[in-house]
């Protein structure tokens, strides 16, 4: 069996998969000042009079990261940049804690400048005073060599930092989304870890000894040993588990749109095809661009709880959520409340939701059934409109997948899938404004814990071959060969595979669903005074996103 739990910022979901098939799913309140134990909840819910020895794997969803980037509380962070000739140290700022010190390496990987221990020392210890434990190292083509930053940290390290070091994330190189991807890191870090060690501890009460994976935000998972180095992949973990879980819920084939309406949020994704899209150039939040592979999706502040106020006479639903719905005990009207009084849901306490949809009716001069169809109205236009701008935005650019770079692709949804509590409720309208039929695949109000139970194992890697400089260098495992002059195209290949392979294998991966793809390969000669010294070839290799099974879950 496997055990998927989705942490939502106003749900928690889990689900319990036996052979692919739904066993059990339960649904409970998130404390977002506590999402650790509304995780266990959940997760106690699951397992109450089952033989968790028959549990093989659990996958969680978590807005962990997310939520402590948004909200603004992280860590501080000391940021060492090695940027050398080019950018402008104040383009690369990353705050007042940031330094910008001596040594340079190449774009071939060639140290041009040494390190200066001195100066490296002297920003030690004011991070010391200022107690500053994790610390950020980034090279501008540290991909190339990681030596420079691997050096500082060893020239700073103690058992009191922490230290993320650029090399490590991606190989791609952007030195600015360099930067922000490390930091971060190192800013979520703490908060991530104890995460981490509370799930542990929990795992330990009930005396339960199987691999725990966490999703990231390319729709893959990583165990979650692991992740605690590489808190960054976890940012956009909840918008992947939701296309996850539309994956795990419908058959898709062709160009689609899929809506995860939640009780604050809407994410909302697009499928090439069937297949969804990516971010191909790395993930944005907090406004930082980085470096992190991630599934495309657009979230925007309007959900089931959202608040419904008024303004200078004019209505308006979101994007604050001011506490669950009316009818459940909250203070303010919200989308809930008015299906509750159209008879759309039957939850809560329906006098309540009246008396709260009146209040705001008053305001409008309205009577309470029709001041709920506006508040629906009005939901249900935000989200349409919103889709509309993605999909131009989406068709304004190189349209790339999961799985390919799509040239000339334009998207043109044949169907709109929807999943989540309120799905039901408002799928007809957002359908009807789109001009496309709509879809609520079987256990929609779950899918997002769906999609993380079945999600499988990525990984990717960037492998650099200098054949003049006789030397394989690949980034992500901080790895640096010897190769001979005559390598080539293949044999880098070859290379990248075997490294790929190790590398998932220890990210928790089945041996049988590694299923590998090259994304990117380039080969270039270096020509010297009109003659051939080497080949610059570079590869990379990725670990394809997808589920488990190919089969669609069903009931039990």
């Amino acid at each position: 069996m496997i055990l998927g739990i989705d942490v939502g910022g106003t749900h928690t979901d889990a689900v319990l998969v036996d052979n692919f098939l739904i066993k059990k799913k339960t649904k409970v309140r998130t404390d977002n000042s506590n999402i650790t134990a509304s995780l266990l909840d959940a997760a106690r819910k699951m397992i109450t009079g089952e033989n968790i020895k028959r549990i093989r794997r659990i996958v969680l969803s978590t807005t962990i990261s997310t939520n402590a980037i948004v909200q603004g509380k992280t860590d501080r962070v000391g940021m060492i940049m090695l940027n050398g000739p080019g950018l402008a140290p104040q383009m690369l700022n990353t705050g007042k804690d940031s330094f910008f010190i001596s040594g340079y390496i190449n774009h071939r990987g060639i140290p041009i400048q040494p390190l200066n221990k001195k100066e490296i020392k002297d920003v030690g210890a004011f991070f010391g005073e200022e107690m500053i434990s994790q610390i950020g190292v980034v090279g501008k083509f540290s991909p190339r060599n990681p030596q420079h930053e691997l050096n500082v940290a060893a020239i700073l390290d103690d058992r009191q930092r922490n230290f993320s070091l650029g090399h490590r994330f991606s190989g791609q190189l952007n030195f600015p989304r360099r930067i922000a991807t490390t930091y971060i890191n190192a800013a979520v870090h703490n908060i991530y870890q104890g995460f981490v060690q509370r799930v542990q501890q929990f795992l330990q009460e009930i005396q339960m000894n199987v691999p725990v994976y966490i999703l990231k935000a390319d729709g893959g998972t990583i165990l979650i040993n692991q992740s605690s180095a590489y808190s960054v992949l976890t940012i956009h973990s909840g918008p992947a588990a939701s296309i996850m879980g539309v994956l795990a819920t419908a058959d898709i084939k062709e160009d689609a749109v899929a809506l995860d309406i939640g009780g604050t949020t809407t994410d909302i994704s697009v499928f090439a095809e069937g297949v969804p899209l990516l971010e191909a150039s790395g993930v944005a939040i907090g406004g930082q661009k980085t470096l992190i592979r991630g599934l495309y999706t657009k979230s925007i502040g309007i959900g089931g709880d959202s608040a419904a106020w008024i303004k200078n006479g004019n209505l308006f639903v979101g994007p604050e959520r001011e506490g669950p719905a009316a009818a459940l005990g909250g203070a303010f009207p919200t989308p809930t409340d008015a299906m509750i009084v159209l008879g759309l849901a039957a939850i809560g306490d329906k006098q309540k939701a009246v008396d709260a949809i009146q209040r705001l009716g008053s305001q409008l001069n309205t009577d309470t059934v029709a001041t709920a169809r506006m508040i629906m109205d009005k939901t249900i236009t935000v989200i349409a409109d919103t889709v509309r701008r993605i999909l131009e935005e989406v068709n304004n650019k190189p349209v790339y997948t999961i799985h390919d770079f799509l040239e000339g692709k334009t998207i043109r949804p044949r169907i709109l899938y929807v999943v989540g509590g309120p799905a039901a409720a408002i799928a007809p309208g957002v359908a009807a404004l789109l001009g496309y039929p709509y879809k609520i695949p079987e256990h929609s109000e779950v899918a997002n814990a769906l999609g993380a139970a079945l999600a499988r194992t990525t990984a990717e890697i960037n492998v650099l071959a200098d054949t003049e400089k006789g030397e394989l260098t690949i980034s992500e495992e901080g790895l640096v060969k010897k190769i001979p002059r005559n390598f080539s195209l293949r044999g880098v290949i070859e290379a990248g595979r075997e490294a790929l392979r190790d590398r998932a294998l220890k990210m928790g991966a089945n041996l049988n669903e590694l299923e590998m793809e090259v994304t990117e390969e380039q080969e270039f000669n270096m020509i010297r005074e009109f003659h051939t010294t080497g080949k610059n070839i570079r590869v990379k290799i990725q670990i394809k996103p997808g589920l488990i099974t190919n089969g669609v879950a069903r009931n039990h």
